[in-house]
């Protein structure tokens, strides 16, 4: 069902048993797959795929060219960025191992999920079996093949967590203005933090969680 709200482009391809929510937009030469299921103020650029079965929540913004494939759940207020990849086989093959040309039942869904208010970076690409997480933020160009904490910033390939973001796309700083480190400060009981120690006052959950003292280590 399509929202008598939603604006379609002439040029789109939306097949049927397709759910697409108020106010949506789809562009030009969007494909969206059957079963598919689109959210509320949505806006899917122009040349997107969305794959058979996809979820995507409200207020999600699909740029241009940007594949998801089936598999993949969109919470609400997550942005794709242009020409991103979201895959969906671990290891895939064109054939079998005795050669014959592989069908659905060779291969196994693997699924990614795209948290709340999270962002994907253009160009890069997010491997099968990935979740990344409430506010997390992938660079462009980036290759996520595993998992990414709440308001962690990764950047490379393969990514690797880099730094913190808070909800509004900022990096966080620590307390002399720096860029907070992108690994836990550990502290000893009773000594006096380093001038690295994450800013708490603009901590967000990931940071202030990590920054603790360790039970395990000596006094």
């Amino acid at each position: 069902m399509i929202d008598p709200s939603a604006r379609v482009h002439a040029t789109a391809d939306i097949e049927p048993d397709v759910s697409v929510g108020q106010g949506t937009s789809i562009w030009h030469r969007v494909q969206v797959r059957t079963g598919a299921t689109i959210g509320a103020e949505c806006v899917i650029g122009r040349d997107a795929f969305i794959d058979e079965g996809v979820t995507i929540g409200d207020r999600v913004k699909i740029q241009n060219a940007a594949l998801v494939y089936h598999g993949v759940t969109v919470e609400d207020g997550v942005f794709i960025g242009p020409g991103a990849i979201l895959t969906n086989d671990r290891y895939p093959r064109a054939i079998t191992s005795s050669g014959d040309l592989a069908r659905a039942e060779d291969w196994a869904v693997t699924p990614i999920t795209l948290r709340y208010g999270s962002s994907i970076g253009a160009g890069a690409v997010v491997v099968a079996g990935v979740e990344v997480g409430r506010f997390a933020m992938a660079g462009a160009g980036a290759v996520v093949t595993r998992s990414v904490p709440n308001h962690a910033l990764v950047a490379g390939s393969p990514a690797r967590r880099i730094g913190w973001v808070c909800a509004c796309g900022m990096r966080l700083v620590d307390g002399n203005g720096d860029p907070a480190p992108a690994s836990p400060v550990r502290t000893v009981a009773g000594s006096t933090p380093t001038s690295q120690t994450p800013n708490r006052s603009r901590s967000g959950p990931g940071l202030a969680k990590e920054h603790l003292h360790d039970p395990d280590r000596p006094p």
